[in-house]
């Protein structure tokens, strides 16, 4: 992800998904597109990574806990 946002929210009355969610909202009304991607510290996910509807929530070590580094990330495509 070249571009994305930084996201924060330690509300403890909300669940991942919430705040995923809060995120992924403000990103469209920022940006008016539909994030695909965000990245949170691994202690705030049980396993390797999980999807919320169409975005991906995924593990990286250099992500603050309760921070949310949120965005698009570049589909590779290669062409046979």
């Amino acid at each position: 992800m070249k571009v994305g946002m930084l996201w924060f929210d330690n509300d403890p009355g909300r669940n991942m998904a919430q705040k995923v969610g809060r995120a992924a909202r403000h990103y469209r009304q920022k940006f008016g597109r539909q994030p695909n991607v965000c990245y949170v510290h691994p202690s705030m996910l049980d396993g390797d990574s999980c999807h919320l509807e169409r975005l991906k929530i995924a593990p990286k070590s250099s992500i603050l806990k309760h921070h949310f580094w949120i965005g698009e990330e570049e589909v590779n495509l290669a062409v046979r």
